[in-house]
């Protein structure tokens, strides 16, 4: 059995097949997606998304959205999503780094906030590549 998935962000269809298994990043932990699961819908954490297609499985750096789930499909709708293999992972070390940098030089709660925010994104980006 399997799932159509589309991964969906506000510039347009980023990644979009057939697949086995899903495992999404939800605000309240990780779900997993085989076929035939009941209709849900969920909202998506800042994470990684893997998908499993064949015996490859395949890493999708998402930036927070909701996911809606079918029997057989599964459709993500995020505000931005990058594949991890088209990540370069020394630059997303770079971004990890100088965004930590930021963290430590925050001086409001609104500088936190956003710096925190920065850095959680940066680290997804790295974890995506390396779960390639």
């Amino acid at each position: 059995m399997t799932l159509t998935v589309q991964v969906v962000t506000p510039a347009g269809v980023v990644w979009q097949a057939i697949a086995q298994e899903v495992i999404l990043p939800s605000t309240t932990g990780h779900l997993g997606v085989l076929s035939g699961h009941i209709p849900l819908m969920t909202f998506i954490d800042t994470g990684v998304m893997r998908v499993r297609t064949g015996q490859e499985w395949m890493a999708i750096a998402v930036m927070n959205g909701f996911a809606q789930i079918g029997a057989d499909e599964v459709t993500v709708i995020v505000n931005g999503a990058e594949c991890g293999n088209q990540i370069d992972r020394q630059v997303a070390q770079a971004d990890v780094d100088a965004a930590t940098e930021q963290v430590t030089q925050a001086e409001s709660r609104r500088d936190r906030i956003k710096a925190d925010q920065a850095l959680k994104r940066a680290q997804v980006r790295l974890k995506a590549t390396q779960e390639t």
